[in-house]
């Protein structure tokens, strides 16, 4: 919508476009409110957007580009009596540090070359002080070796084919070896190199989320799509499989009761006494109690379970580190299992063409039932009024005075002033990662795997890793994409570099020939939302904050956050009532109940009148055949008795 075409009042205003805003958005449009919902960004979804892969490029242009000063327009004629105002932050640059980008793939000519390490230089500029000199050494490594690597690529092809045939799931390679159509298949992508010239000619193929979560199957947000109806907005393809990193080895967990029988991994006494756990761990019992505040894995330990099925369970089930209390584990893990079963052998869903797709679900049934949008577009100032510490307007980019009875704004237009957040400030550190095959082929090359790699040394965080294939629409044919995130220890390059390497062939990478390689990498820090405390801010009593993305895996803590706000507002409506299905809309006029059947009554009534006619006009036919044959018997008669009578007369005569 136009920004001069803005109506001056509104019920709510919403600044940013996240889920969490996304969500209140549309629980208020669908309850009668009037929405105004503004975000200063060209796209939606905030820092839970997707983006193609060219669309990506011009993102990290933008990061990586000194911020203008901001500069506060003088907006006192717009005051009125007993009001002040409140400036916001018009930036949201210090959501996102620490961005770098490296590309590991050849180039098809010299002039795409020259492009893309004038690309990657320019990438280099956001390190500072002795990570950025050992950042630029690993960088002049790259530029140097890429075509080193190439020739070494090329003259390991032969191998790469056979070793990845033999790669299986954590066993030997005589006990599960695939099909020599399968391992044909894994290794075409290996053969038919991608150039980044490709990448970016193929770039719409890619849906690349800036956060990377699931979807608990019973997790809120899934039970938030489906009672408000707001599911048939998108599509959703379920999470296959779940792997774990072990001992260098990348491993299927079992995790359903069809897995763990189907296992080669585990014993016989094993899986008797995986299943003894798990039908054991669903509800309380007083052994679970007693050890209430002592570690999950010394509770696994006692319960004479092997290393494996511990690993199994801490890791990639509870998936929960090694000094979480006993009863976090057991909650972790028993929503694990409720969630087994209901769309697949896994608990998670993933929406196709990304997570992106979530909030703009939500913006879409906001403005259906009457919600107004406009990207480009921001708030830059609050009206309070000083006696009752509530905003009764705000102003928009343009001047224009909004009001508004409430206000919702995402955490990064605030200030850090007037923001309780926790001491110190957390931070996720992410990297995207665009690779040639997966980290453990099988016979479909159509897997998407959640991956739990265990903090490879001591300090070091434990990392959640989800690989996704072209089924999902986030990236082209032959390629996978994968995210990796973990909690920030120190730069994303540093925390999550060790497990890339580990896992994937780079140029820091050794002997890992069998690995999958990356094409093009991206790294960078992220503010965790869950560190954004929910009172206590210096704002208006009618001003409500929204944070960005935590680092949980799903998605609790902004749908949480969302209906919280809502309740606050409306504590008497229902939240995200369903939304109905077209066809079941009554317009005005109509009469729900008898609309069918009074349809029916009336091609009925025509149906008879059309029968009837068609009666009466047979019926009338025969009469008139009937009467023509009557007068025809009556002439003939009637002139039989006309000739007998002047036969009469002529007799007569003649005597």
């Amino acid at each position: 919508m136009a920004a001069d075409d803005l109506p001056s009042d509104f019920d709510v205003v919403i600044l940013g476009t996240g889920l969490a805003e996304s969500v209140v958005a549309a629980a208020f449009s669908r309850v009668g409110q009037r929405v105004l919902h503004l975000d200063r960004r060209s796209y939606y979804a905030a820092n839970w957007a997707s983006f193609t892969f060219n669309s990506l490029l011009t993102w990290i242009q933008e990061h990586q580009e000194e911020s203008q000063p901001e500069e506060f327009q003088d907006y006192s004629s717009l005051l009125e009596e007993g009001e002040e105002l409140i400036y916001l932050s018009n930036s949201d640059s210090a959501s996102i540090s620490n961005l770098q980008v490296f590309c590991f793939t050849s180039e098809e000519d010299e002039e795409e070359e020259a492009q893309s390490l004038d690309a990657q230089n320019t990438t280099e500029e956001d390190r500072g002080g002795a990570a950025e000199d050992a950042v630029n050494e690993t960088s002049e490594t790259e530029s140097a070796g890429s075509k080193e690597e190439e020739a070494e690529q090329e003259v390991a092809a032969g191998e790469e084919e056979q070793q990845q045939a033999s790669h299986t799931e954590g066993e030997e390679p005589e006990a599960d070896q695939p099909t020599p159509a399968a391992a044909q298949s894994q290794s075409e992508p290996t053969r038919k190199k991608i150039s980044y010239a490709q990448l970016v000619k193929e770039g719409r193929r890619f849906n690349i989320d800036l956060v990377s979560k699931l979807m608990y199957s019973r997790g809120s947000l899934v039970d938030l799509l489906i009672k408000s109806n707001v599911s048939r907005y998108a599509e959703f393809k379920n999470v296959t499989r779940i792997l774990t990193c072990r001992q260098g080895n990348v491993e299927q967990v079992p995790c359903s009761r069809a897995d763990v029988f189907a296992s080669r991994q585990l014993s016989v006494v094993e899986k008797r006494k995986l299943m003894r756990f798990l039908t054991s761990c669903v509800e309380d019992t007083e052994e679970q109690l007693a050890y209430n505040g002592r570690p999950y894995v010394e509770f696994l330990r006692d319960q004479q379970l092997s290393d494996n099925l511990q690993h199994f369970l801490l890791h990639s089930i509870a998936m929960v580190t090694e000094d979480t209390p006993t009863e976090e584990g057991l909650a972790s893990t028993r929503h694990f299992l409720r969630c087994l079963g209901r769309y697949g052998n896994t608990p998670f869903l993933f929406p196709v063409y990304g997570l992106g797709e979530i909030p703009q679900c939500f913006c879409r049934m906001c403005a259906v039932f009457g919600g107004i949008y406009c990207l480009r577009h921001s708030v830059t100032a609050l009206l309070v009024h000083k006696d009752t510490n509530r905003c009764k307007a705000v102003i928009d980019s343009r001047g224009q005075r909004i009001s508004c009875s409430y206000f919702v704004v995402e955490e990064g237009f605030v200030g850090a002033d007037r923001k309780k957040v926790a001491t110190p400030t957390r931070f996720l550190s992410r990297a995207v990662l665009i690779t040639d095959s997966s980290v453990l082929p099988s016979d479909s090359d159509q897997q998407v795997s959640m991956v739990t790699v265990p903090p490879i040394a001591a300090g070091c965080p434990a990392v959640k890793m989800v690989e996704l294939c072209s089924s999902t629409m986030t990236c082209m044919p032959g390629t996978y994409l994968v995210h990796l995130t973990c909690q920030s220890v120190g730069s994303a390059y540093e925390d999550l570099l060790p497990v890339v390497t580990r896992m994937f062939r780079t140029p820091e990478s050794h002997d890992q020939e069998i690995c999958p390689s990356v094409l093009w990498c991206m790294y960078f820090n992220m503010a965790d939302g869950s560190g954004l405390e929910v009172e206590g801010h210096d704002l208006p009593s009618n001003v409500y904050m929204c944070s960005g993305p935590d680092g949980a895996l799903g998605h609790e803590h902004a749908i949480k956050q969302a209906e919280s706000i809502f309740q606050k507002i409306l504590p008497e409506e229902d939240f995200c009532p369903p939304a109905p299905n077209p066809e079941d809309i009554i317009y005005d006029g109509e009469n729900p109940s008898s609309s069918s059947t009074g349809e029916e009554e009336k091609d009925g009534e025509e149906e008879e009148e059309k029968d009837g006619a068609a009666e009466e006009e047979k019926h009338g036919e025969e009469e008139e055949k009937d009467g023509a044959a009557e007068e025809e018997k009556d002439g003939a008669a009637e002139e039989e008795k006309d000739g007998e009578e002047e036969e009469e007369r002529s007799l007569q005569a003649e005597e």
